[in-house]
């Protein structure tokens, strides 16, 4: 039979595994979601002035507003 001190030592650590688990997990999923939000292009629609974004690597995209398709900006 094992002691109190060292199921109570077993416990603490396998919960700290568990909670360092967990925030592993959701520190990487949440750096896919914000990745995947940050990596967007600019557009500029030049018929209405409206400024919108698209996914990333997209040289043109039509605009929400008018349906115009425009070019990404550079800067």
């Amino acid at each position: 039979m094992i002691s109190i001190t060292t199921a109570s030592v077993l416990l603490c650590v396998f919960a700290g595994l568990f909670f360092l688990a967990l925030w592993m997990y959701y520190d990487r999923r949440d750096h896919r979601l914000f990745e995947g939000q940050r990596r967007r292009s600019t557009f500029h629609c030049v018929r209405c002035d409206h400024l919108y974004s698209a996914q990333k690597g997209t040289e043109q995209a039509e605009c929400p507003a008018c349906g115009h398709r425009n070019p990404r900006l550079h800067f």
